[in-house]
């Protein structure tokens, strides 16, 4: 700021000129002036703009004294403009969008109005300004209003307004001008992520759709506005705001009002389109599933297929297509009512079969990148539209099923095939068919077989597994990933269109399939395919798997045809899993659930594969994989084991069976897998396993929570779904097969099980029979007397049952509990005998030691010892001094004379250390 130039007088004697140095101009003395150019900050102003008076503008603008006053009202909006050149106060938003709008209604009477409200429009594109910063949220709402009313300017016919407008909400939007601090002022932008969302807040995007209406002749207006609404569309808050104007209908019946020449108004409503289907999918489909959408977009895409050019036609063309398969997704889409999808069919098969229809005439397809996208376009579209069950007229009679089969064929390492693709966009061609075959071979078997589809599937197959054929897999598309350098994506996708092939269950199919030996095949490459931890071979194992136990199941024909190679390479699998299991993944679960299966499937059923499952120990594998596997492999496992007792072959097997200690039996692993089921359904147990509530013993804890409902006939209880659900009623099934006693290897907890398991069925049959007299008192039936009597006799056996299977388990507890104590004693028997020979040898010592300390205690042993010997000798039947006295008969005595030892002893003597040490010690 200048300040006005101020007087100075220099002090006394200082800086005073002489006399002669005063020069005169006219008979006056000059006097000097000095100028002070200071900031504001230094004059100790305020920082920021200067204030405005923008109440008098408005006044100026509304006073109906002064409304003729044009050129005036004008200057001042020129005024404003020149003092707000770099952006608008937040705390002014409310005065200034209260002008625009007084300017905006003035342009239809006075255009003069236009140019002064364009310079205040242009203004817009600057960030608004804070002077604190609380201001943002202060002044939110005022922001929101503000961004609004910009909006409702879209109302004002005025090109140049109109152009003005756009170009600085997009700015906004996009890309805030930046300022620096000098024009700053000492002020603060807000950045461009608060305008965002502002914008969102407001109905700026809702509006903007609705004003597309008014600019149907101006179309370059239009043009950027459809850039502006592009822009906004990316935030998914937006494209919600602009459905609630039914944006993606507007737009979409707009792109054939007036077409430009260069196309820019049908590409932005294609790019706005997308960006709605992206971010708010089923709204923008339900409103562009009606008959004016589909046809405008029909009329659209034929015009850019016939008189495609330019590589932006063909990504135009592309990007409709996209759009019409994800409306295709919509129930309610009438693609097929408007033609539509005939001619996509037709677009999609001309290439491969020849048609004379006159619009595929002069249609060809290159290698450029454009038209290869557009090629998958369509097969993908073939994929959605399968869904729509009146669709498969249309592929009948348009051959698609023989369209998708010409991909069904061997690759090769040319760089350019018959048909004019090259070798990587064969590759992904021909895996996109496969896939989509895979989809419609599950409605369209009969054309499947028209189209000779098991000879080219298997050829191929053949192909895939063969080394003769050296092939370097591209596995540049989805569907060929992980397989570069391979033939592992054609494997899989071949096998994957067998299994739907097979899953059909069309006994053509089928029954031409085995014809064709195809169980031959797939074991081979089952037998010979490597062990790989890799996704791809885990889903074509499992694929084999799946395949082979399709076809045979419930055909004893198959399952011989399968014979003993089939039963030797599913054994094989198993042990291969038992060897691994416990380091393998959730892959090789995977397989394992498969080979299962297809051991229920393919051997299980046939008396030969049967005894040869047996012979190769395929019970105790089956028993093993119980044992170590984890809880989802059980059911499966059970089932199987449980069809295979139906063969008398498989007890002695059962029997036989040890675990992995050497000690478990089958009939202990299955009181151990019952226990795991109870614990897991939550069934009311002791902590000794015995029955808690015997008038619910099998009831888990989800079962007590729902009690009985009353249901139709066509719903099952609860106590029947028990059933199904959990595993109690297969181990059931096979101890009726095992026995209930004579079981080896059971423990006392074993046996508590067991008496539950025995009365399994009893049990449940009172539990039905209480859900049904708990149903009839909830439907307010009362049955008759018998009726009365016999459901409650029933009730009462089952209770007597539960309580009786409660007493033999207390009788089983309370006898193990005596073994227990019998044992105790037994133990403490042989501790006695122990302890008794420590005290024996005690006494000796003790006896030793008074023998060598005491003469008399040794000449008593002596004696004793003498006595102990005479009375160990036989008694003679004479008498021994008689017979001597009488007659010359000599005695020699057995006892040397002069033997000092009081103990007897062998020829060994052994002398413990310790002891001597004593008796030095005591010498």
């Amino acid at each position: 700021m200048e300040l006005s130039p101020l007087k100075c007088e220099q002090p006394n004697g200082a800086g005073r000129k002489s006399s002669s140095a005063v020069m005169h101009h006219h008979g006056k003395e000059k006097i000097p002036i000095v100028h002070h150019v200071l900031t504001d900050q230094e004059a100790g102003l305020p920082k920021g703009l200067k204030q405005m008076n923008l109440g008098r503008a408005i006044k100026l603008l509304t006073d109906p004294h002064s409304q003729h006053l044009v050129e005036r009202q004008i200057n001042a909006l020129d005024r404003i403009a020149k003092r707000y050149n770099n952006g608008y106060l937040m705390k002014d938003l409310v005065q200034v969008f209260k002008i625009l709008n007084i300017c905006a209604d003035r342009i239809a009477e006075n255009r003069a109005y236009a140019e002064p409200l364009c310079a205040l429009l242009y203004i817009c594109r600057m960030p608004f300004l804070k002077e604190k910063m609380s201001d943002e949220v202060t002044y939110q709402q005022i922001v929101v209003e503000a961004l609004s009313q910009l909006g409702y300017l879209m109302r004002v016919p005025n090109s140049a307004v109109r152009t003005i407008l756009t170009n600085s909400l997009s700015t906004i939007y996009s890309d805030p001008v930046t300022l620096t601090a000098e024009q700053l002022q000492g002020l603060k932008g807000v950045n461009r992520g608060y305008n965002r969302k502002m914008i969102e807040l407001s109905d700026l995007s809702e509006t903007l759709v609705k004003s597309l209406s008014l600019l149907a002749h101006n179309i370059p207006v239009k043009a950027k506005v459809l850039k502006l609404i592009k822009q906004l569309s990316n935030s998914p808050a937006n494209c919600k705001q602009m459905l609630r104007s039914e944006a993606a209908y507007r737009i979409c019946c707009d792109m054939t009002s007036r077409p430009d020449g260069s196309g820019l108004l049908l590409f932005e409503s294609v790019e706005i389109l997308w960006h709605l289907l992206e971010n708010v999918s089923e709204t923008t489909s339900t409103q562009l599933a009606n008959r004016e959408c589909v046809t405008v977009i029909k009329k659209k895409f034929r015009e850019l297929m016939t008189s495609s050019s330019s590589n932006y036609q063909r990504q135009l063309r592309n990007d409709l297509l996209v759009i019409t398969t994800l409306i295709a997704r919509h129930p309610e889409a009438p693609i097929i009512e408007t033609g539509f999808a005939k001619d996509l069919i037709l677009f999609a098969t001309f290439s491969e079969v020849k048609s004379h229809n006159p619009l595929v005439k002069n249609l060809r397809l290159s290698q450029c990148h454009e038209d290869f996208e557009l090629k998958k376009l369509l097969i993908n579209f073939l994929a959605v539209m399968s869904k729509d069950v009146s669709s498969q007229i249309l592929y009948t009679e348009g051959k698609v099923m023989l369209s998708l089969f010409h991909f069904v064929k061997a690759n090769s390492n040319h760089k350019v095939n018959s048909r004019g693709w090259t070798n990587a966009q064969f590759e992904e061609l021909q895996l996109h068919a496969i896939s989509t075959l895979t989809i419609l071979v599950t409605t369209l078997a009969d054309e499947y077989m028209a189209c000779q589809g098991n000879i080219r599937l298997l050829l191929l197959l053949e192909w895939c597994v063969s080394e003769d054929d050296v092939y370097s897999g591209e596995g540049n598309s989805f569907h060929g990933s992980g397989s570069r350098g391979t033939k592992k994506a054609q494997l899989r996708y071949c096998l994957r269109l067998l299994r739907a092939a097979v899953f059909t269950t069309h006994p053509t199919l089928i029954q031409d399939l085995c014809d064709q030996g195809v169980l031959s095949q797939l074991l081979q490459i089952l037998h010979g395919y490597p062990e790989s931890n890799d996704v791809i071979d885990i889903e074509i194992q499992c694929d084999l798997l799946h395949i082979l136990s399709a076809l045979c199941e419930n055909d004893i024909h198959r399952k011989e045809l399968f014979g003993s190679h089939g039963v030797e390479v599913l054994v094989t699998y198993v042990r291969k899993y038992m060897k691994t299991g416990a380091r393998s993944g959730l892959g090789h679960h995977r397989v394992m659930l498969a080979t299962v299966d297809c051991i229920s499937c393919c051997a299980v059923g046939c008396f030969v594969t049967e005894d040869f499952f047996l012979e190769n120990e395929g019970i105790f594998l089956l028993l093993d994989l119980l044992e170590t596997s984890p809880r989802s492999l059980y059911n499966l496992t059970l089932s199987c084991l449980l069809e295979l007792t139906e063969n008398h072959k498989t007890i002695p097997h059962m029997h036989t069976w040890r675990g992995k200690d050497g000690k478990a039996t089958a009939g202990h692993l299955m009181a151990l897998l019952w226990r795991e089921e109870e614990k897991m359904l939550g069934v009311e147990r002791g902590q000794t396993g015995t029955m808690s509530d015997i008038r619910q013993p099998l009831a888990g804890r989800l079962q007590r929570k729902q009690g009985s409902t009353s249901q139709p006939s066509t719903s099952p209880s609860s106590a029947i779904v028990d059933v199904s659900e959990n595993l109690r009623s297969k181990i059931y099934s096979i101890f009726t097969r095992l026995g209930f006693s004579d079981l080896p290897g059971l423990s006392t907890e074993d046996y508590v099980t067991l008496a539950i398991i025995e009365k399994y069925l009893d049990m449940k049959l009172g539990e039905v029979w209480k859900e049904i007299s708990e149903e009839i008192v909830m439907e307010g039936v009362k049955p008759i007397g018998t009726d009365e009597e016999a459901l409650d006799t029933i009730q009462r056996a089952t209770v007597e049952r539960a309580r009786g299977v409660a007493v033999l388990q207390r009788e089983l507890l309370e006898a193990e509990r005596q073994q227990n104590l019998i044992d105790e004693k037994d133990v403490y028997v042989e501790l006695k005998a122990i302890n008794r020979q420590f005290e024996n040898e005690k006494i000796r010592w003790s006896d030793h030691v008074m023998r060598t300390s005491n003469y008399r205690h040794l000449c008593a042993s002596k004696r004793h010892q003498l006595k102990s010997i005479e009375s160990s000798r036989t008694k003679p039947h004479f008498n021994r001094k008689q017979v001597k006295a009488s007659s010359s008969t000599e005695f020699h005595d057995t006892m040397p004379k002069r033997l000092q030892t009081t103990t007897f002893q062998g020829r060994h003597v052994a002398i413990e250390v310790a002891r001597q040490r004593v008796a030095e010690d005591v010498v």
